[in-house]
């Protein structure tokens, strides 16, 4: 357990956990861009079960950051040796916070109401507006948790 407490690879004074759960926030938007281009060569059951997959795996990345967080002894003490006001790393804190849980409810919806438009045999069809319009939320979603869960890692482990 002491292993995901060592310094990291990226050069910073983030810990291994934070390094790893960072490189994988920083490849989601990739992943699902991926996984849009499977619907729109209509491969649906692909896109389905790839977005299904990255669901899951977000889930038990942020399950691991969480755990990893709490165990350093929270925030606080990750800020260590960062040069960067507490308010003001707080204000960016709640903001990614608030965009994090969002994306996650929107992306859930998303999954909900696609599972229950294809059973109800609307998708594809009668609801794939809908749909896409619930992706492309859900995908600016997951870049801006992307962008200000990076804000956030700058804050603690750079500056």
């Amino acid at each position: 357990m002491d292993t995901i407490f060592q310094p990291g690879f990226l050069g910073t004074r983030a810990p291994l956990f934070m390094d790893i759960v960072s490189v994988i926030v920083a490849l989601l938007p990739f992943l699902i861009f991926g996984a849009i281009l499977l619907a729109k060569k209509k491969n649906y059951q692909s896109h389905e079960s790839v977005q299904k997959l990255l669901f899951v795996v977000t889930v038990i990345v942020v399950a691991f950051f969480e755990f990893g967080v709490r165990v350093a002894g929270g925030y606080k003490n990750l800020m260590e040796g960062s040069s960067v006001g507490h308010n003001y790393f707080i204000y960016v804190l709640i903001f990614h916070i608030i965009i994090s849980v969002v994306t996650l409810i929107l992306w859930m919806m998303t999954l909900y109401y696609g599972k229950r438009y294809k059973k109800q045999k609307t998708l594809p069809g009668l609801y794939s507006a809908a749909h896409k319009k619930e992706g492309q939320r859900t995908f600016i979603g997951i870049i801006l948790t992307m962008l200000t869960g990076g804000w956030v890692y700058a804050l603690l482990f750079v500056y």
